[in-house]
């Protein structure tokens, strides 16, 4: 597997065909899926309206390369800063963080997990990225109330308006959401979502 930008590059290469480029997205979705891979894939072919016949919008490709990558760089700031942070730390002797964040360990593959694929926030991803590293940031994560839309539900139950789990990737579904999720999931691979 290659990196983000040499995906992300491919992606916007004009030269390549629409089913490599198509290839390459979905390598820069394994590498950043804030949502969980299926999740993210289908806010991208949602929101940058990828068709099934990819060359009747090859931009799409581009739109929804941009809205991952926009999202990305903004983590990887915060990601950045984070390992100055410890790196300070650990030189004055410090080897447990002064904060922990349960979130962090899940690294770029479900920030803000939904288990459901066809259920996740509509925002761009970069707001979505924005107000979760504000809400662990400033300590406000309510057991009640989602971090991303503010939406009241309950505890350890994904969020009935966005579908963010607060489990993050450890949570499953069970074995009937799974088989139904399956067969989604044929739908959203194929693009036979959108219109």
């Amino acid at each position: 597997m290659t990196s983000f930008p040499a995906q992300a590059r491919r992606v916007r290469d004009s030269t390549l065909t629409p089913a490599w480029r198509l290839s390459a997205l979905r390598e820069c979705t394994l590498h950043f899926a804030p949502y969980g891979f299926r999740a993210t894939w289908h806010h991208l072919v949602v929101n940058a309206r990828i068709p099934r016949r990819l060359d009747a919008d090859p931009q799409a490709l581009i739109r929804a390369v941009d809205e991952l990558d926009t999202a990305r760089q903004l983590m990887m700031r915060h990601v950045t800063a984070y390992a100055a942070q410890r790196q300070q730390e650990k030189a004055t002797g410090r080897r447990v963080p002064a904060e922990t964040l349960r979130w962090y360990s899940w690294g770029f593959s479900g920030l803000a997990y939904c288990p459901n694929p066809e259920l996740h926030p509509h925002e761009p991803l970069v707001v979505v990225v924005q107000r979760l590293i504000d809400a662990h940031r400033s300590g406000a994560a309510d057991p009640d109330r989602c971090l991303v839309c503010g939406t009241e539900r309950r505890p350890s139950r994904a969020c009935p308006t966005c579908g963010v789990h607060p489990g993050g990737p450890a949570a499953r579904a069970d074995s009937g959401q799974r088989a139904r999720q399956a067969e989604q999931w044929q739908r959203i691979w194929s693009r036979d979502i959108v219109d």
